[in-house]
């Protein structure tokens, strides 16, 4: 077997165990499965009168809040669970198995991926049981769960270096909680801006969560690519490019 073969097949035994730690862990399930349905249902029956008139008539400003709410709760959980087996050992042992060293972080990020792919469906398919029905085709709303996977994945990288730098797992995943609420809630997610004050709504623009989700309700809206899209994607890249080469450099100095 060849050096990438072997590397290849290291990392997808690894992305294989992550995702059964994360059906077989109720914590993990909860936060990438059952929260976006709560939330969906929680925030469509009660904000969607008072908001919008109706549930029916505020659930396409909901969806796109929901998605990336739950994209990114489920990404943040990656620094907890990497926590979690470094404290436990099992990075340790895992070192003394003939596998690449890299593949236990890589399993664990492509995992991340899957476990983003899950929350936001989750997302989508109670909001389309609530009655949500999008006025685009399926390639593009493909498109927009992709986008949001996207920039959930790059911000992964960055949870998963907290998660290696940091000691307690708990606190990861406290902390990790209330950085995601906060983004969302001071974003225009569940709210229309134009309600807030002038000095909340200069806060909530210049917030990322923003960006992204204005982008993926322009999309869903007209159907076409935007310069926001444009911008999420550069955004997410420039994550990525600053915070994979940290996270394996401090990985790799673990003894």
């Amino acid at each position: 077997m060849t050096t990438k073969n072997h590397l290849a097949s290291n990392i997808l035994i690894m992305t294989h165990r992550n995702l059964l730690k994360t059906l077989h862990n109720p914590d993990s399930l909860s936060d990438v499965i059952i929260e976006p349905v709560i939330f969906t249902l929680l925030f469509g029956y009660l904000f969607g009168g008072v908001i919008a008139g109706s549930v029916h008539a505020y659930l396409p400003m909901l969806v796109s809040g929901i998605l990336v709410q739950s994209i990114l709760n489920a990404a943040s959980g990656s620094g907890q669970q990497l926590r979690e087996d470094i404290n436990a050992g099992v990075f340790a042992r895992f070192k003394t198995l003939p596998i690449s060293p890299i593949a236990p972080l890589a399993g664990q990020l492509v995992g991340d991926s899957l476990r983003l792919l899950l929350s936001g469906v989750a997302a989508l398919t109670t909001a389309f049981l609530m009655g949500w029905r999008p006025t685009v085709g399926l390639p593009t709303l493909v498109a927009v769960l992709l986008l949001a996977i996207f920039i959930g994945w790059s911000t992964s990288w960055i949870f998963a270096l907290v998660g290696l730098m940091a000691k307690n797992a708990e606190l990861i995943g406290s902390l990790s909680m209330i950085i995601i609420l906060v983004l969302t809630f001071l974003s225009n997610a569940f709210i229309p801006t134009k309600t807030l004050p002038r000095f909340i709504q200069t806060i909530v623009k210049l917030n990322p969560v923003s960006l992204t989700i204005t982008a993926i309700r322009m999309i869903l809206r007209t159907g076409n690519w935007s310069s926001n899209a444009t911008m999420v994607l550069i955004s997410g890249g420039i994550i990525i490019l600053i915070f994979m080469p940290l996270t394996v450099f401090i990985y790799q100095q673990r003894d």
